[in-house]
């Protein structure tokens, strides 16, 4: 069919098929009113794409509310290419598309997809065409959604439709093309072909009318035509064209218009069961051929379809609800007995009350998406449960399970609503019971933490289930560390060292040890004597433990019992990649960033905290997010960064001030503290220290007050504020009484050295780096290195001094740490040495992706492994193993293994010992 004033939009689309075929995929969606052309341009690239794979599906009304359903149209003709996915992926797909009873996530589904069309693309390039991309099932945009985003080095080509700018929601982000309407001469042009023997007048007429809509300008002929028709002046387009379409159906019989209105409402084109519905409403062959005759109606094999998507949508809208009800009761019946999903909705649309039996196939149905990874679509049907449930209390139970599922799917506003209508009909009591103490979770992630904190208590005593009630008080105890209000910190843990496991045999096992590392908010020893050594567990014990069960890292790192946990963490990462399960491994990523920071593997600090940043942004779990942001800004401090601390801070703190959230803005203070530090300027790394230790300040947070007091106490004494030394010192020391963490044993003696400076500061010096495990975090023992190098030399030890300046920088160097490194060998330099200045570590130059990829290479990993970790195609690992190579100045993968990448830092200091 000749596309009449579409040159633009035909070679826009030209060009993508070319770039596409030649290896650089990308999505387009092409939104605009109906009518208006936009199936005509995907024909368009469905015809020109020769020696192309095509895979094509259409959104429905009615399939709107089934999971999967446009994805399984989309999938159907490839699924023999399931068995060649990673096995995970390929049973997460078979569960969405009803191959298999397999529980999966949205991410693994989504991952499955990515994989299996990047896998086809590998053979001949790949065209992915959804028509009326508003209406398909939300489990299937965000898969959709995710294959689009992550094409960009495969030969793959996404096209979308719509009728609104999809600049918000599943196809966020995606390029768009509006498609507006035909100019005059175009449309005229148009009119000419499809109506030969119209004359000047009325094509001018016809013109006017249909406003440069095709569709309109396609009908209008064949309307002014008929013989009730409208005349063309008093025919618009929109509600008025669907009048004329509705005013052909009218003319039919009520036998042929009672089967147009059962295949509008079955809106899934499945002949047999719109066949097995009309039969029992006595609708026989005659009238079959009657429709087919019209042109309204066409068939192929076992489909029916209309000649156009405002046909079905204007004969059901102009039914009348009792004949609309009657449609859908006729082809509940006609469904097989396994479609559980598709018969709810059509008894849900046809019933004139409420009716628990209804509500109790939704909920079945709902039960039926959750396990499919299809939460979007179980909302829905809960949701719409809730609304036919005869009873208050089984309508607030579905509600609550509806915003359980809403939060598990990443929407926490939707949840966040949902637990509001269903407080409307039962106590918040009866509401927490049923969601499993949602409303706390859902503060303290996305709230006000204080808040949260009162919430999480009050639900503890509510909750079912031991498991329940000590997930909620950890959280509980969180949230108010957080807030950085120690009373209710200590308050909370109280009651939470008091929950007993009662018959839960596997929490039996886990709170001895859970209870042991919970000691780590008792900062005061005022609850237990316990102290948290070894508190970190095994990897074996803790690995199914959730995120909420884990102290804050921060919190880790002022207790130094960070090594057993990292291990623990370590695994966690590896197990929730391998589930696809993103939140949670957000969280995890998050806290693992923070260990690996004050560990020295500033390379996995980065790719953790940036790949956790991602994540968390995408599931939308926005204090993640801005834990991410913090460490990502206090690796860019110790780097002299601070543009990147100041962007990423800034950015942290407009999440955490005005959620009352002390401790991500304490966070964000303390790298904007240490890069002015570092970078020379101890005045203005003072108004952003100080406030840590602040009462009453927003920044105020006695964890970060406590990690910040080495650096508060070196700017302070660089201006000469003895007092506020003396004042860090103090509060250190007090730490290292009560926690005996080595860290702060040889913080101690470093600040005693640096605020007293008298003979006694060599004894401290030596004392610091002495102290045993204090090497295990390399840039705060190469900063002793260096404060006790520039004493040395100030005292005419030169050669003494040369040698440990030598040992800092070289930490410095490999860390990346750029203004402590030319700080150390300008000391060198005055101390009368020769100052080795290397350059920057071999993985210096690689991109946070290319990095990760790069390590996984080097494991061993395939690229198809690598693909299904990092949640890209195939291909996409290649095109960043292209580029690792020369600037790692090598030529094969087998050369990885010889390159340094994964950041950790072992000193090689000859003939010290401290």
């Amino acid at each position: 069919m000749e596309l009449f004033g579409r040159q633009t939009e035909t070679a826009l689309l030209d060009r993508l098929l070319t770039r596409a075929a030649q290896g650089a995929g990308s999505g387009l969606v092409l939104w605009g009113e109906p009518g208006i052309g936009k199936t005509a341009l995907l024909d368009h690239a469905v015809g020109v794409a020769s020696g192309t794979t095509v895979l094509r599906c259409r959104g429905t009304r009615m399939e709107a509310g089934l999971a999967f359903t446009a994805l399984h149209e989309l999938l159907w003709p490839v699924t023999g290419r399931l068995d060649t996915l990673p096995a995970p992926q390929a049973a997460a797909l078979r569960g969405a598309l009803g191959m298999s009873e397999e529980t999966a996530n949205r991410f693994l589904i989504g991952a499955a997809v990515l994989s299996l069309v990047s896998d086809l693309a590998r053979e001949r390039p790949v065209l992915v065409v959804v028509d009326d991309a508003q209406w398909i099932d939300r489990p299937t945009a965000h898969a959709l959604g995710f294959v689009a985003r992550r094409i960009g080095n495969d030969p793959v080509l996404v096209l979308l439709t719509g009728h609104s700018d999809p600049s918000t929601g599943p196809w966020e982000g995606l390029p768009a093309l509006e498609i507006g309407g035909l100019n005059d001469d175009d449309a005229r042009a148009l009119l000419a072909s499809s109506a030969p023997g119209a004359g000047p007048e009325l094509i001018d007429e016809m013109t006017r009318t249909a406003g440069g809509n095709p569709l309109a300008l396609h009908e209008l002929p064949t309307l002014h035509r008929e013989p009730d028709g409208p005349p063309p002046g008093e025919l618009r387009i929109g509600p008025r064209l669907r009048r004329a379409f509705r005013t052909r159906v009218e003319a039919l019989t009520a036998p042929a218009r009672a089967l147009l209105l059962l295949a509008a409402a079955e809106d899934r084109g499945n002949r047999l069961v719109v066949r097995r519905a009309g039969t029992g409403c006595g609708i026989g062959a005659t009238t079959w051929d009657d429709v087919l005759r019209s042109g309204l109606l066409r068939t192929a094999g076992n489909r029916v379809e209309f000649r156009h998507p405002l046909v079905p949508a204007a004969i059901y809208d102009g039914a009348a609800l009792p004949d609309r009800q009657a449609a859908h009761r006729a082809l509940a019946a006609a469904l097989p007995a396994g479609a559980i999903e598709e018969r709810a909705w059509h008894l849900a649309a046809a019933a004139e009350s409420p009716d628990e039996d209804v509500a109790a196939l939704l909920e079945l149905a709902a039960g039926k998406s959750l396990r499919c990874g299809a939460g979007p679509t179980a909302v829905g049907a809960l949701r719409r449960a809730a609304e036919l449930s005869p009873a208050p209390a089984a309508a607030a139970r579905r509600l609550a399970g509806a915003a359980r599922a809403a939060w598990e799917a990443g929407d926490a506003g939707t949840a966040r609503q949902l637990l509001d209508d269903a407080e409307h009909l039962e106590s918040e009591t009866d509401i927490a019971r049923a969601s499993h103490g949602l409303r706390g979770v859902l503060e303290f992630t996305t709230g006000i933490p204080e808040r949260a904190h009162h919430v999480l208590i009050r639900d503890m005593g509510v909750v079912s289930g031991a498991r329940s009630t000590v997930r909620l008080g950890a959280v509980a105890v969180r949230a108010a560390w957080s807030a950085g209000r120690t009373d209710l910190q200590h308050k909370a843990l109280r009651q939470l060292l008091a929950v007993g496991a009662g018959e839960d045999s596997a929490l039996a096992e886990q709170l001895p040890l859970l209870r042991t590392r919970w000691s780590c908010y008792d900062e005061t020893g005022e609850i237990t004597p316990i102290t948290p050594d070894g508190a970190g567990g095994t990897a074996d014990g803790l690995v199914t433990v959730g995120w909420e069960l884990l102290p804050p890292m921060p919190l880790v790192l002022a207790w130094g019992i960070e090594a057993p946990l990292r291990e623990v963490l370590r695994v966690q990462v590896a197990e929730l990649r391998r589930r696809h399960e993103l939140t949670a491994l957000a969280v995890v990523l998050s806290q693992t960033a923070v260990l690996d920071l004050a560990a020295g593997r500033w390379g996995a600090a980065d790719s953790g905290a940036t790949d956790g940043l991602d994540l968390a942004e995408e599931v939308g779990a926005g204090h993640v997010a801005t834990q991410c942001r913090a460490t990502l800004a206090l690796l860019a401090a110790g780097r002299g960064d601070g543009p990147v601390v100041e962007e990423h801070a800034a950015r942290a703190l407009e999440v955490a001030i005005p959620r009352g959230v002390r401790a991500l803005t304490g966070s964000a203070y303390w790298p904007r503290g240490r890069v002015a530090l570092l970078t020379g300027r101890p005045v203005e790394a003072l108004r952003h220290l100080v406030p840590l230790a602040e009462p009453g300040h927003e920044a105020a947070h006695p964890t970060f007050a406590l990690l910040a007091a080495a650096d508060t106490a070196e700017a302070a004494m660089q201006v000469g504020r003895i007092d506020l030394a003396e004042s860090r010192l103090a509060a250190v020391t007090t730490w290292a009484q009560r926690s005996d963490a080595g860290w702060a044993h040889a913080t101690v003696h470093r600040l005693r050295a640096l605020v007293h400076s008298g003979p006694a500061a060599e004894e401290h010096y030596r004392a610091a780096l002495d102290v045993p495990g204090s090497a295990e975090r390399p840039f705060e023992h190469a900063r002793t290195r260096l404060l006790y190098g520039e004493w040395l030399r100030r005292a005419r030890r030169r050669a003494d001094a040369r040698t440990q300046l030598a040992a800092a920088a070289e930490v410095f160097d490999q860390l990346g740490a750029g203004p402590l490194r030319e700080r150390s060998l300008r000391e060198q330099d005055l101390a009368g040495g020769p100052a080795a200045r290397r350059g920057p570590g071999p993985a210096a130059g690689l991109t946070a992706q290319e990095l990760r990829v790069a390590r996984l290479a080097a494991d061993h990993m395939t690229n198809r492994e690598i693909a299904a970790q990092l949640l890209i195609s195939p291909r996409t690992v290649g095109h960043h193993l292209a580029n690792v190579y020369p600037k790692l100045g090598i030529s094969s993968r087998g050369e990885l293994t010889r390159v340094d990448l994964d950041g950790d830092l072992r000193l090689r200091v000859d003939g010290l010992d401290r």
